[in-house]
């Protein structure tokens, strides 16, 4: 989903970088809380994670390229904040080492999966762990799992929309939308089975480091007491 250079035009490549500075400062200051010293080292492993995941690209057409995300992942393992700032550091690498998106376009591209990839997943996520709250930490790889798949088009969504506003390339707008959403649907499915392995994977380990999980109780087994007969 990486935006090449002159793929928008000035005015709407410049309001995406402000919106994009905008948010890393703002993660900047709130990841504090999300990071600690035990999951510190975790959130240096989702970036690498994400960056090998997102550097297997595939050309979608339009002019761009499809592949994983990692945003949801990295939110329900090291908190929104800390996702953002991940998904910044691998975006702004792959811009400036492997020419994986144009420098005049990161800012579009960390608003594109740095903040509504990570954040349309994250509030997904909570939506249904607000619902499926009694169940435990045993269903947080399911909820980020969906939370992921959903993460994937609504950012797809996100991009045509910018194109919509200031769009350069000739490009119909039906059949931008069209083609967007229906790989980054396919790609979805895979973001969903990956974020759900890879979360589970710790949750069945190490649940403490899993910030999604935080504040999740186990279920308790349904106790029988039986008293003795007078």
């Amino acid at each position: 989903m990486h935006v090449p250079d002159g793929f928008l035009d000035a005015p709407t490549s410049l309001a995406t970088a402000v919106v994009a500075a905008s948010g890393v400062a703002l993660a900047l200051r709130r990841a504090r809380a999300e990071l600690d010293d035990r999951t510190a080292p975790l959130a240096g492993l989702v970036a690498v994670f994400v960056f090998a995941a997102q550097m297997l690209n595939f050309p979608v057409g339009a002019g761009t390229s499809g592949h994983l995300l990692g945003g949801t992942l990295a939110a329900v393992l090291v908190g929104p904040w800390t996702a953002t700032l991940c998904l910044t550091v691998v975006l702004t690498v792959q811009a400036l080492l492997f020419a994986d998106g144009g420098i005049t376009a990161l800012g579009t591209n960390v608003t594109l999966m740095g903040v509504v990839g990570v954040w349309s997943g994250w509030l997904v996520f909570v939506g249904l762990r607000r619902v499926l709250r009694s169940a435990g930490p045993s269903a947080v790889p399911a909820m980020a799992g969906v939370a992921g798949f959903l993460s994937v088009p609504a950012t797809a969504l996100a991009f045509t929309a910018l194109y919509a506003v200031g769009g350069r390339a000739p490009i119909p707008l039906d059949t931008l939308v069209a083609t967007m959403l229906g790989w980054h649907t396919l790609i979805g499915v895979g973001e969903g089975v990956i974020t759900l392995l890879a979360v589970g994977s710790i949750i069945a380990t190490r649940p403490d480091l899993v910030h999604g999980a935080r504040g999740l109780t186990a279920a308790r087994p349904l106790e029988i007491r039986t008293g003795a007969a007078a």
